[in-house]
């Protein structure tokens, strides 16, 4: 039993952090259409702190669930192939995240708060900063994808 505890924190934990990955890829498309920087800043904001209160606590709940669950399921979690590449692909997600999307999007929320107080918003800076996080966002969002189908399919390749 203690056992499919884990597993239903770790598979909750997963629903939450891509639920609100892709929640927020959602908005910010709908806050960009408007072209009005109030809106953008107020989007980039809630896009921010939904990833405080929802990605976060999910990264957490993710590794002490999934490390737990292994644990009590007797799963080697580095020569477990489909174990191992999840952690890998869950950890360039978290590291395109520190060090690349969460940055870019306190510029872009500081460039469409300067352009709501001038009344001139920086397009050009914020379509720059816009493309990255797209790429980035990718990067965030593809490989915790990955690691979903290898948790799901769980296919017989090599750990270390």
């Amino acid at each position: 039993m203690p056992y499919l505890i884990f597993k239903l924190v770790h598979v909750a934990a997963v629903i939450i952090f891509l639920g609100n990955i892709i929640t927020g890829l959602f908005w910010k498309a709908h806050g960009d259409r408007t072209r009005d920087p109030r809106i953008i800043a107020n989007m980039m904001d809630g896009i921010i702190r939904a990833d405080r209160l929802f990605t976060l606590p999910g990264v957490l709940l993710i590794i002490i669930a999934g490390f737990g669950g292994a644990g009590i399921g007797h799963l080697p979690v580095l020569r477990t192939g489909w174990i191992f590449w999840s952690i890998v692909l869950f950890t360039v997600s978290g590291l395109a995240f520190m060090f690349w999307l969460a940055p870019l999007q306190k510029k872009m929320l500081a460039v469409m708060r300067a352009g709501e107080a001038s009344g001139k918003p920086d397009w050009d800076a914020y379509h720059r900063l816009s493309r990255q996080w797209e790429f980035w966002g990718a990067v965030a969002l593809l490989t915790p994808l990955a690691a979903l189908v290898l948790m799901v399919l769980k296919p017989a390749i090599r750990g270390l």
